[in-house]
């Protein structure tokens, strides 16, 4: 599946450690030229390194994701040295504030808010100009089973989440026509740190570490092999039919590709009212 990424350009947010540096370590391994962002430059570089050893092509930049003018200047810049990027996964986020939202103050909630949401639509705002220009590229929005299931105790994760997916959904069909895909994607519960802080943070609520951590207990999480796999199969544009839909780490690669005429019939893998 990974054999058309060869000499593709890709851009790989929040790629300084976790699932965004195994996305970006799997991209170059399968031949795209990489381009790593994160806000910790040390991680960045880490990532950069790890790519540049195994003999792959990686830069990196220090950058948040909200800051337009900066993932601007990236993209330029990336575009200047890799050539026009075909591939943007949006994996930047946080999942804190954590807590009961009448304990939360609201600034923090709302740039939680601003990271999950807002980022990603401005690096795709910058992005698909060149996209539409050369009729194609694909674009993996990294969204979470928050999107659709209650966690009253993150609350603007969850909110942030479901707005990605169904702005994936809503984005879809105006850029299909040229050649574009747009995937949410929900890489399940992957051992990193963000799922190590719900698993063992003292700003967790009483009671929900002990579900996060009973799932690594129990061998329940996911592997990073699997949600990179995942990863690339949505890239490999063999799911281009099924642009707009939330695509999760357990949905069947089988199922999918040959229930195509049912999802689309009946508007599946979306975020909807059940009537």
């Amino acid at each position: 599946m990974s054999e058309h990424l060869r000499g593709s350009v890709a851009l790989v947010t929040g790629g300084g450690r976790g699932l965004g540096r195994g996305f970006a370590q799997a991209l170059a391994s399968a031949g795209s030229a990489v381009a790593v962002t994160a806000r910790t430059e040390s991680q960045v570089n880490e990532t950069v390194n790890a790519i540049s050893d195994e003999g792959g092509r990686a830069l990196g930049f220090p950058v948040d994701v909200t800051d337009q003018a900066g993932m601007k200047n990236i993209i330029n810049t990336v575009e200047s040295e890799f050539g026009p990027i075909d591939i943007l996964v949006n994996n930047a986020g946080v999942v804190t504030p954590t807590g009961w939202d009448w304990e939360i103050e609201p600034d923090d909630w709302w740039r939680a808010m601003e990271i999950n949401l807002k980022g990603p639509y401005i690096c795709t705002r910058a992005i698909l100009p060149g996209m539409i220009s050369r009729r194609q590229g694909r674009i993996v929005n990294i969204s979470s089973g928050g999107a659709y299931n209650v966690h009253p105790y993150v609350t603007s994760y969850c909110a942030a989440k479901a707005a990605l997916s169904h702005f994936t959904r809503c984005l879809a069909p105006a850029v299909q026509e040229f050649g574009i895909s747009v995937f949410a994607y929900a890489p399940g519960y992957v051992r990193t740190g963000v799922t190590e802080y719900l698993s063992a943070s003292s700003d967790m609520p009483e009671g929900y570490t002990e579900r996060f951590q009973q799932r690594f207990d129990e061998g329940l999480d996911d592997s990073m092999e699997d949600a990179v796999n995942k990863l690339i199969f949505l890239l490999s544009g063999k799911a281009d039919a099924l642009t707009g839909r939330h695509i999760s780490i357990n949905d069947s690669e089988e199922e999918l590709l040959s229930g195509i005429d049912t999802i689309l019939a009946e508007n599946l893998y979306t975020l909807g009212l059940l009537k």
